[in-house]
């Protein structure tokens, strides 16, 4: 990592410009590691190492942003020369010192992925896709994914901090392709988080394969789900995609400012039922969402966004909440060195209620039961959303009866905030890569149980 004398002084020279309120900058070095293994071969091997830094300056609340992958002085003085030719040179800048920042949290890395043979990765990889291509003739294909990385990134800002971050994430995804009588269907199982190695201490990776491999041969016989108005009960084993697509985004601070959220305008006001709270937490140990530091140096934090119905906070970056008289609640994220820091979330949940999981089943005579949510698509203008249902089955006598495909709910996320009166005891993680303003950053999402008294189910009419 560069010095930090070098790291203050880029930063003076851009304070030395006119109107700079704030300025800061990232470096970051990710090493990765990603093996894929198809029809009992590796299809893909990569490794590799990138590197950078990005320098930012903020304007009268307009951003300016270079960055480079040349960790020199001459770079640095570079990307300063870049920002400051939009802005007017005054004759001096505001002294001022770095001073080391403490996480408030803190994890441990059990296994390093890097002292693992690759052979034996390899060789986990290979038994997982045997598992699951053995399971039954209808299996035309499987993909089995491992990735690995160690992200390690410096922060320096003008406020006069320095903030350090070590990252490693470990991800296994079995995706699985089962085909008879002209059906088509798929199994997908992924699994990992802010982990090294130990992740094949926390999970089996052949019952990982083998669970993907039983839902798309399950689904090849399953009949085509019913449409129409109906309860819906949405398991904790779907993981929290409604809650991230329908109701996080719009709770992203700049989206709300720029008057492209339904949840504009609302804080302190009610959006959702007394059932419902909203966290967003990148505190929890080895979830995907989770750092020491977010990528402007702000600590990991829990952040309440709705609390029994009422919203009470957005997610807030440096620049948005500089917009709004607020503080950053650690949610300034960014791909990488090449791109600015944006409001994102973490982990973020729907906090669990005191209701048994089972009981709100039980107190669902019909309706669809969704185990397995897919992806989908929301307009956070509207709150209107669109989602497939990977795994779902009909609600019969209070009781998970037989599986059905085809599946996809439609509906409006605030009203469903608002509609949804009961709430599990119970939760559930699932993890993806979230993608905003063309870039992607690890996520986690969770849910309790919860129900739904009606949505429109897309399905025969």
């Amino acid at each position: 990592m560069t010095d930090t004398g070098l790291l203050k002084e880029t930063l003076k020279a851009v304070l030395a410009a006119q109107g700079v309120d704030y300025a800061d900058i990232y470096q970051e070095s990710t090493t990765a590691t990603s093996i894929q293994i198809e029809d009992s071969k590796v299809e893909k091997l990569t490794q590799g190492t990138d590197g950078g830094a990005g320098l930012r300056a903020i304007s009268g609340g307009k951003t300016s942003y270079a960055y480079t992958n040349e960790l020199t002085k001459a770079a640095f003085g570079e990307m300063a020369a870049a920002l400051k030719t939009a802005l007017k040179t005054k004759e001096t800048a505001a002294e001022f010192d770095l001073t080391r920042k403490v996480p408030l949290v803190d994890y441990r890395i059990k296994i390093d992925p890097a002292g693992v043979p690759l052979e034996k990765k390899v060789q986990i990889l290979k038994a997982a896709e045997r598992a699951a291509r053995g399971f039954h003739k209808s299996i035309r294909q499987v993909s089995v994914i491992y990735r690995e990385s160690l992200q390690k990134v410096k922060i320096a800002s003008s406020d006069g901090f320095l903030a350090e971050d070590e990252r490693m994430q470990s991800i296994f995804i079995v995706n699985v392709i089962a085909m008879e009588n002209g059906i088509v269907q798929t199994g997908y199982e992924p699994e990992g988080g802010f982990l090294g190695f130990e992740l094949f201490e926390e999970i089996d990776a052949d019952e990982v394969a083998l669970k993907a491999a039983r839902k798309a041969v399950m689904m090849l016989k399953a009949r085509r789900a019913p449409g129409g108005r109906m309860p819906v009960v949405i398991s904790s084993q779907a993981g929290g995609t409604m809650i991230h697509e329908a109701v996080g985004h719009g709770l992203e601070a700049d989206l709300a400012q720029q008057g492209l959220s339904v949840y504009a305008g609302k804080l302190g006001q009610k959006i959702a039922s007394d059932a419902v709270s909203v966290l967003d937490d990148s505190t929890i140990p080895g979830k995907r969402g989770s750092f020491r530091f977010d990528d402007e140096g702000t600590p990991a934090q829990k952040t309440v966004l709705i609390k029994d119905g009422i919203l009470m906070n957005f997610m807030y970056d440096r620049l948005s909440a500089m917009k709004a008289g607020a503080l950053s609640t650690g949610n300034g994220r960014r791909q990488s060195y090449r791109h600015k820091p944006i409001p994102r979330m973490t982990n973020t949940m729907i906090a669990p209620g005191s209701t048994p999981a089972e009981e709100v089943l039980k107190n669902t005579p019909r309706g669809l039961f969704v185990k397995k949510m897919g992806g989908g698509q929301v307009n956070t203008l509207t709150g209107d959303f669109v989602f497939d249902v990977q795994e779902g089955y009909l609600i019969e006598d209070g009781q998970v009866g037989e599986p059905v495909r085809g599946a996809t709910l439609a509906g409006n996320g605030p009203r469903v905030l608002m509609d949804i009166d009961m709430v599990g005891r119970d939760i559930g993680f699932s993890i993806g890569t979230c993608g905003k303003d063309g870039q992607g950053v690890p996520v986690s999402d969770a849910q309790p149980t919860i129900r739904v008294p009606e949505l429109v189910v897309g399905g025969e009419s």
